[in-house]
């Protein structure tokens, strides 16, 4: 009886242990995920795997990824550290640009979990070297304004520099190498000569000697006034025509009868001798006046001849102001109206001033 109860304990005890082995035979039935690779380019760094082919009974399959460095591997004693962005996520794949921040070389893995379930671990191989990024050319544009090149850049990686050469068209062993920052991600340069075509080419480079390819070759002309002949010709041709419309603005003034009329200074008023009184008028209406008039003068004149301390002058032919022009005499004045009046008795209202 005893041996009885005995080889019962025994059977469900084994039975027990193959209850429990069977159940942490389900535990383990999820495979790993495959297909475990990254992919780095301008220095982005992206986990990526297989998604799971079997089905969840409960919900979709979850992701959690872990990574081990040189500092992991030597200070923390050989431990792996979670992927802060990457447990238990749906997707199949995970950013690990931030985690993996050095350059030493970092294994990764990752596991898939669907309910109660979990899977082995995946391991990446081989480790990862954010040294194996892949740069791109970059996303140059090139413009010129006035006489300076101005060149931008898109897309450039946080830590990369920019190496921009820039050389005159046809000459470039003499180029000049500019470096930028990503931060700055444009570049002026100025000063340049008008009417002369550069070029510009850039790349990128990481710190630790990471080069991209290059871009492709750009070339501008500087912007200008155009040849030095064009400038001589317009300074030419504004003298001729200035000089031509002066010519006319003064034919014009000087044939204007009206302009002559308002810039003719009055005249000097006739200067008087200081033997002459000026006296009243007397009306002539008839020719007979004029006769008794002419006597008059001639015997003043006869007068005046006789006179030892005159000079040898007449001073009623003629006389002469201080200008030196030469006057008329009263005695013309006097004959000449004289003259018309005996041609034409019908004369009227016509007044002689005469010297007495």
């Amino acid at each position: 009886m005893t041996l009885m109860w005995t080889k019962s304990l025994v059977m469900i005890i084994i039975m027990i242990l193959l209850l429990d082995s069977n159940s942490a035979g389900v535990r383990t039935l999820l495979p790993p995920p495959a297909s475990v690779s990254v992919e780095s380019v301008d220095m982005r760094h992206i986990l990526r795997w297989r998604p799971l082919q079997v089905s969840c009974n409960t919900s979709s399959a979850l992701y959690s990824v872990q990574f081990q460095g040189e500092f992991e591997l030597t200070v923390l004693n050989d431990s792996w550290v979670d992927a802060a962005e990457c447990q238990l996520i749906p997707r199949s794949h995970c950013d690990l640009t931030l985690d993996l921040g050095s350059d030493s070389d970092y294994s990764v893995r990752v596991r898939a979990k669907c309910g109660s379930q979990l899977s082995t671990w995946a391991v990446l191989s081989p480790p990862f070297n954010r040294k194996n990024s892949v740069l791109t050319v970059p996303d140059m544009k090139v413009s010129a304004v006035g006489d300076t090149l101005q060149v931008s850049f898109d897309k450039v990686p946080p830590s990369a520099v920019i190496r921009v050469t820039v050389w005159r068209s046809g000459n470039e062993l003499k180029a000049d190498v500019y470096s930028i920052a990503a931060e700055q991600a444009g570049l002026n340069i100025a000063d340049l000569q008008e009417g002369v075509k550069y070029c510009v080419r850039a790349r990128l480079i990481l710190e630790n000697q990471l080069q991209s390819n290059s871009t492709d070759t750009h070339c501008d002309v500087i912007p200008g006034s155009g040849p030095a002949w064009r400038t001589v010709t317009t300074v030419t041709v504004t003298i001729v025509l200035m000089s031509v419309l002066l010519s006319a603005i003064f034919s014009v003034v000087v044939h204007c009868d009206f302009c002559q009329t308002y810039f003719q200074k009055d005249p000097h008023p006739l200067s008087l001798p200081s033997v002459w009184d000026l006296q009243t008028a007397t009306v002539c209406h008839e020719p007979e006046v004029c006769d008794l008039i002419d006597a008059m003068i001639n015997s003043e004149q006869q007068t005046l001849k006789s006179d030892e301390d005159e000079e040898d002058e007449d001073v009623f032919v003629s006389h002469v102001d201080k200008q030196g022009v030469k006057l008329p005499s009263s005695v013309d004045v006097v004959d000449s109206y004289c003259s018309q009046l005996r041609e034409s008795t019908a004369a009227k209202q016509s007044i002689l001033y005469f010297y007495v």
